[in-house]
């Protein structure tokens, strides 16, 4: 098996992690207690999840502000010092290059995390942007770590760990500059999992002293090594976008139900008219979920059916451990995409009864 490492692959090897590629990454798909096991580890106590293979760009200058403006769909004019904020990044004609999290160190100063298999294309599309104002972009993925402590017991295992304030922080909010078992890290209230919890930034060279660390402490708080098996299960409960699924350059974020990140009456931005003229006209398809009434599991790819005919497909397809329901994601006509209407997916041949239900799945108790 080819890939890029993470500093943390012979951690996971040596944990009886079942490696796989992944966006040309080898990550841990699961460990030893199995994706269900570990999904319920995250929703129950809490799951420490290798996600370096992120891409971290900063982007340094008097105009980097206007760059972002201008790069993505969010408007960031009024993000705070220390604040997160979550958006998609188009090309000219709408269509989605990436989603991605901005964080605001100080005026002039952002870090960009993009997605693992995106990291060159989205590199490529920000230079273009970026000739057109005054703001350096620095590539500091290959050098930085990320680890996500996911869980509703996240926080306790944490503070066993740093006297940072991190039990202050709100969601979306983080540390530009916090110890953790004594290694310095960027300690952010941010996930991928609907749960509560912290993904941590720190130099890839001090990643395995940071897991350990980590694992030490929630020895006794129920603290799983989490793969990526379980990230996508806990991520599609909450109907959270994965690119390459609900998200790609053939659907617009406004197709995949992420209007609320998109400012139509900001000032011009990539991908701004095309999304205008998308939005007046009606979409032609939109990204629901749907619940299996009848027996199978619908994956990625397997067409969605009504009246006879195909009106879709699955984008992420999955059973919902904490539901116990089998459900999906799917991109369908917008004459058909209603909550309750009944469809149809076909699963290898034989159509299978479902219903359109409301997203997301599965949302915690505040």
């Amino acid at each position: 098996m080819e890939g890029k490492k993470t500093p943390l692959y012979d951690v996971h090897v040596a944990a009886g992690g079942r490696i796989v590629e992944f966006g040309g990454w080898l990550l841990p798909v699961q460990y030893k207690a199995g994706i269900i096991a570990e999904h319920k580890a995250v929703r129950t106590a809490a799951g420490l999840f290798d996600v370096s293979h992120m891409g971290e760009i900063w982007a340094e200058g008097p105009e980097a502000l206007a760059f972002l403006q201008q790069l993505l769909t969010n408007d960031f004019t009024d993000l705070a010092d220390g604040q997160t904020r979550y958006s998609p990044m188009c090309y000219l004609d709408g269509g989605t290059v990436d989603d991605l999290l901005v964080y605001k160190f100080a005026n002039g100063r952002y870090l960009i995390v993009v997605n693992a298999a995106n990291i060159d294309k989205d590199w490529d599309w920000m230079q273009k942007t970026a000739a057109a104002f005054k703001v350096k972009l620095t590539n500091a993925s290959a050098a930085t770590a990320q680890v996500a402590l996911q869980g509703p017991k996240a926080l306790k295992i944490l503070q066993k760990l740093t006297t940072a304030p991190a039990a202050g922080l709100g969601y979306y909010h983080f540390l530009p500059e916090g110890e953790v078992a004594g290694i310095k890290c960027i300690i952010s209230r941010t996930g991928y999992t609907g749960e509560d919890g912290f993904e941590i930034y720190c130099d890839a060279g001090k990643a395995v002293a940071l897991w350990q660390a980590i694992m030490a402490a929630g020895k006794d708080e129920g603290l799983l090594p989490t793969g990526l098996g379980c990230r996508d299960t806990l991520r599609f409960e909450c109907c959270m976008p994965l690119y390459g699924h609900e998200l790609s350059e053939k659907i617009t974020p406004l197709m995949a139900g992420l209007g609320m990140f998109v400012k139509l009456d900001k000032k011009a931005f990539n991908g701004h008219d095309p999304l205008v003229a998308q939005k007046a006209k009606g979409l032609p398809q939109r990204v629901m979920g749907i619940e299996l009434i009848g027996r199978g599991v619908a994956r990625h790819g397997f067409p969605v059916k009504a009246d006879g005919k195909v009106i879709g497909s699955v984008t992420t397809g999955s059973p919902a451990p904490t539901l116990g329901k089998n459900m999906a994601l799917a991109l369908i006509d917008t004459a058909y995409a209603k909550i309750g209407n009944k469809v149809a997916i076909d699963i290898r041949g034989k159509d299978v009864e479902a219903v359109i239900v409301k997203k997301p799945f599965y949302k915690r108790a505040q």
